[in-house]
């Protein structure tokens, strides 16, 4: 009878704790969704541009590919700079060349693959020889060369991954500890007001966020050789940037969690779904709303940012647009938690 009355008093606490019931039974569904719909919109068919192609090329491409029929070669360079092509074939004189986007492996194997056999298809080989014509056809990267690895590619964002969800946990955690222990309640008896307590806790923890930040670049550029062809300098502060988003989310969040447990319950609803849209997974021939949600999610904008300065060499110049989102996504984290604390005084 005992055990009933135990067990009768943890159904009623967890039917009243409304976030456990959805974490419980609404969360694992839309995640499951979610990675449904990124798994299933993987990369299949690879971008390919033509320049001067015969038309029996293009008509083999056409069955294995994407294909666009460009008129010149800097219109292809151009193409494959800002992301539209994966590789472009152009044909001059009696030979051929292919130049790759390069920056993922397995889109440039892909690629490869597909151009191989639409040559083979296309073209007769070289008299007295069985030699596919693709073998004897110059290939150059855009970026990267041909010995990138998948680490390589996901190296970035993986990178900014790690920033950011440590970030979030530990200061989160910390920053409710703060709260339950009530040192939050005592600073706040003082003059001191909500927008000054909330810029003292983000500077405070901001510290040691940002040594955390030091230690996991140095790791993974000097530690796990991840390729860095642009300053490591913009790397860094692309990072920092990440961690104050984490670190703005986290103390934010932390005020709406009356324990860790609950705390943690944040994670599979802030954290994961960004992951899976982060870049780490190509959604370039995902529906319309996915590519429209992923715009939501800071890690978007982070993983693209450090995939162009370690991967493509860009400067500030080109990276800025992002790093202002990241500055945009702390700044309102702030101001949030700032009303958030309204909970707790009311001046």
């Amino acid at each position: 009878m005992r055990t009933i009355v135990v067990a009768t008093r943890l159904v009623n606490q967890i039917l009243a704790d409304k976030r456990a019931i959805a974490l419980m039974f609404v969360a694992p569904v839309f995640l499951l969704f979610l990675m449904y719909v990124v798994i299933t919109s993987m990369t299949s068919t690879p971008a390919i541009d033509l320049v001067a192609a015969p038309e029996s090329v293009v008509e083999a491409l056409q069955e294995r590919a994407e294909v666009t029929v460009l008129e010149s070669e800097d219109e292809a360079l151009a193409r494959l700079k800002d992301g539209s092509a994966d590789a472009f074939l152009v044909f001059a004189g009696d030979g051929h060349r292919v130049v790759l986007e390069g920056t993922n492996p397995t889109i440039s194997r892909l690629a490869l693959t597909v151009l191989r056999e639409a040559l083979i298809e296309a073209l007769e080989p070289l008299p007295g020889s069985a030699a596919p014509p693709l073998s004897s056809t110059p290939i150059d990267y855009l970026y990267g060369s041909q010995d990138y690895s998948s680490f390589d590619f996901f190296a970035p964002v993986a990178m900014g991954f790690i920033i950011f969800f440590f970030v979030f946990v530990i200061a989160g955690i910390a920053f409710l500890r703060e709260r339950i222990s009530g040192t939050l309640e005592r600073a706040l008896a003082s003059p001191l007001r909500r927008w000054e307590m909330v810029l003292g806790y983000f500077l405070g923890f901001g510290i040691f966020v940002a040594f955390q930040t030091v230690i996991i670049q140095l790791f993974m550029v000097y530690g796990l050789k991840a390729p860095t062809e642009g300053s490591p300098w913009l790397v860094l502060l692309l990072n920092l940037l990440m961690a104050m988003v984490a670190l703005s989310l986290s103390t934010f969040l932390s005020a709406y969690a009356r324990s860790e447990f609950q705390m943690f319950q944040f994670i599979p609803i802030v954290i994961t779904p960004q992951v899976l849209f982060s870049g780490l997974i190509e959604l370039r021939e995902a529906p319309d709303w996915v590519n429209h949600l992923s715009q939501l999610f800071p890690l978007t904008y982070g993983g693209k940012a450090l995939r162009d300065v370690m991967l493509r060499g860009l400067g500030f110049g080109e990276v800025w647009r992002d790093a202002a989102i990241l500055l945009a996504f702390a700044v309102a984290f702030l101001l949030l938690n700032a009303v958030a604390l309204k909970k707790y005084r009311r001046v």
